[in-house]
C-alpha cells in the first residue's frame, strides 16, 4: 500500500516537472514550431524567436507559420537595407562597400518575397529562393568583414541575425514541403 502511494506521488511529480520544464511543448501550437525548428541549425534561437514574436507565437497551421517566418526574415532584410542605405549616404568612408551591401540586402528581400509567394504551390522553389540569399550574405561579409568602424560592426551583427533568420526561413519552406529531400542541405 505504501509502495503504491509512493509510486503515485513519484508519477505525479514526474508529470508536473515535465510540464513545468517544457511548457512550450505542452502548447498545441508547438508542433508547427517544432516542424520548423527541427530543421534549424540553432534550435534554441529558433524556438526563442518563434515563441516570442507575436506573428509566430501562436500559429494556426504550418503554412501560416512558415509565411510569418519568411515575413520576419523579409522585415529584417528591409530594415537592414534601410540602415545600410542611410549609412552609405552619411559616411563617405563606407559608401562604396555599403552601396554594394544595400544591393545585396535588397536582393535578399526580393528573394524572400518571392519565396513567400511560391511557398504554397512550390515549397521546393521557395526553399531555393531562400537559399539563394546566402550568396548575398557572403558578399556582405566579404565587403565589411575586416572593417572595425561602428557602422560596419553594426552591419556585421545585423548580418549574423539575417543569416539565422534565413536558416529559419529555409526550415519553414522545407517543413511545408515535408519530404525531407532538402535535409542534406542542412548538415
Amino acid at each position: 500500500m505504501a509502495t503504491s502511494s509512493v509510486l503515485s506521488t513519484f508519477a505525479a511529480t514526474a508529470i508536473t516537472l515535465q510540464l513545468l520544464l517544457s511548457p512550450a511543448s505542452a502548447s498545441p501550437h508547438m508542433k508547427y514550431i517544432d516542424a520548423i525548428c527541427d530543421r534549424a541549425h540553432d534550435q534554441a534561437f529558433c524556438v526563442k524567436t518563434l515563441t516570442t514574436n507575436p506573428p509566430t507565437a501562436a500559429p494556426i497551421g504550418l503554412l501560416p507559420l512558415s509565411e510569418a517566418v519568411i515575413n520576419l526574415a523579409t522585415s529584417h532584410a528591409e530594415k537592414t537595407a534601410t540602415f545600410v542605405d542611410e549609412t552609405a549616404k552619411k559616411d563617405p568612408t563606407v559608401k562604396t562597400a555599403f552601396t554594394e551591401c544595400h544591393k545585396a540586402y535588397l536582393a535578399v528581400a526580393a528573394d524572400l518575397k518571392s519565396a513567400n509567394v511560391k511557398l504554397k504551390a512550390s515549397p521546393d522553389t521557395a526553399n531555393y529562393d531562400v537559399r539563394a540569399s546566402s550568396d548575398n550574405m557572403r558578399r556582405v561579409n566579404e565587403l565589411v568583414g575586416k572593417n572595425t568602424d561602428k557602422a560596419s560592426t553594426t552591419l556585421k551583427e545585423m548580418t549574423v541575425q539575417m543569416e539565422k533568420l534565413l536558416d529559419l526561413a529555409a526550415g519553414a519552406a522545407d517543413a511545408v514541403d515535408d519530404d525531407d529531400e532538402n535535409i542534406r542541405l542542412r548538415v
